[in-house]
């Protein structure tokens, strides 16, 4: 099987992380890769979860398995976190949790779900979405279409275009949506719009299918969760799908949660036994230290406390570092072409420029950016900002 095999493409994000690594220029940027940076350009452990590792760790007596819906602490805690605490979905009982591994893992059992319950539908995805959404999915087997959301010449939201789009989507078919912090434009919905695409989904029965993976980076932790609860008080069933790689800063411990939203609550009970027989399938197992961890801090007051404050830490700084790049394209005369940077939230905007500036910026400059010319503007430190605003100026001027 294996002797006449053919290596395959590799993954491009992949690929300009082992380019940049291997660059030894002293001034090189990693404007790529879509994990948080401090200023050093260091992803950290976060203050709560070295603390709630020590507390999980000295508690532990077993490395035995949790189940396969993972920790019951966890998958509370998780739903109260995107849900609230009050919601009256909870009161209920038409929430049901699982835990996943990370949000692609949540991702892909969600997919599977769909292929075994709706065989037909279509997942319908932004334009443009997260690149790993599409194959995720396409895995599968569920069927992939488009609906406008984004207008890069302005770098603004195409509300009309992603409203028609969405009137038009056949009854039945199932709608991707970011919960905030859209990977990989910045551009989100405000209450409003997420109100009116609610009742949209709800006239046309369509299915809601939120992934939210960077909930506290935009506007709050709560205010983040606000289209998934305003969706939740209109639609009769929603699935969402929920990461702590990065609020948490848990990438390589695989944390996330799928919570199905259902019309009664003997729905949710069946609803859990497809999730689970999937899950079972899959991994039979999820993995459960980044999980304990994350229920450790959500479940103690003084840990939530000191996880939230570093949070807004993170999310304030990026704010800033946005602002922060926009005025120090101001002597190149570029801050009104890329001012939609500031006024965008979380990790990522598109730069619109082309594929050959790009290759120019890692060329000439050492600065690394994806094809797609989304930035990561965790990157944009103070010390490399006004570097990385005469790079593509130079770039631009060519």
């Amino acid at each position: 099987m294996l002797f006449d095999v053919k290596p395959l493409p590799g993954d491009p994000i992949l690929a300009l992380m082992t380019a940049y690594r291997a660059d030894d220029a002293p001034n090189k940027v990693d404007l790529g890769v879509g994990v948080y940076q401090d200023n050093a350009g260091h992803t950290p452990v976060l203050r709560a979860v070295a603390a709630a590792e020590a507390r999980v760790l000295a508690a532990q007596t077993t490395k035995a398995y949790v189940g396969i819906a993972g920790a019951a602490s966890f998958n509370t805690a998780m739903t109260q976190m995107v849900f609230g605490t009050s919601h009256q979905a909870l009161a209920d009982e038409r929430l049901v949790t699982v835990q996943s591994a990370g949000g692609s893992g949540g991702l892909r059992v969600a997919a599977e779900l769909i292929k075994s319950l709706r065989p037909d539908s279509a997942v319908w995805v932004t334009t443009p979405t997260w690149p790993n959404h599409v194959p995720l999915l396409t895995a599968a087997g569920v069927q992939i279409k488009q609906y406008r959301y984004y207008d890069p010449a302005s770098g603004l939201l195409d509300r009309d275009g992603m409203l028609e789009d969405l009137a038009n989507i056949p009854s039945g078919d199932v709608v991707l949506l970011h919960g905030c912090c859209h990977n990989p434009t910045g551009a989100d919905l405000d209450a409003q719009l997420w109100s009116t695409v609610a009742t949209l989904c709800r006239d046309k029965n369509l299915l809601p299918f939120v992934d939210t993976a960077y909930q506290g980076f935009g506007e709050s932790l709560d205010g983040d969760a606000q289209g998934i609860r305003t969706l939740a008080d209109i639609v009769p069933e929603m699935i969402t799908v929920t990461s702590c790689s990065k609020n948490f800063g848990l990438y390589r411990e695989r944390v996330g949660a799928l919570t199905l939203l259902t019309r009664t609550a003997d729905h949710a009970v069946a609803a859990k036994s497809h999730l689970l027989k999937i899950v079972r399938s899959m991994i039979s197992m999820p993995p459960d230290h980044g999980a304990r961890v994350v229920a450790e801090i959500l479940n103690d007051t003084g840990l939530s406390a000191d996880w939230r404050a570093e949070l807004t830490e993170m999310r304030e700084r990026m704010h800033a570092q946005r602002r922060g790049f926009v005025d120090a394209l101001k002597p190149h005369g570029l801050d009104a072409r890329f001012g939609f940077v500031a006024d965008q939230v979380g990790m990522f905007s598109l730069l619109g420029i082309s594929s050959e500036q790009i290759k120019q910026l890692r060329d000439d400059w050492h600065v690394y950016i994806v094809g797609s010319s989304r930035i990561n503007v965790a990157g944009l430190t103070a010390g490399k900002v006004d570097y990385i605003a005469e790079a593509l100026a130079a770039v631009l001027s060519g």
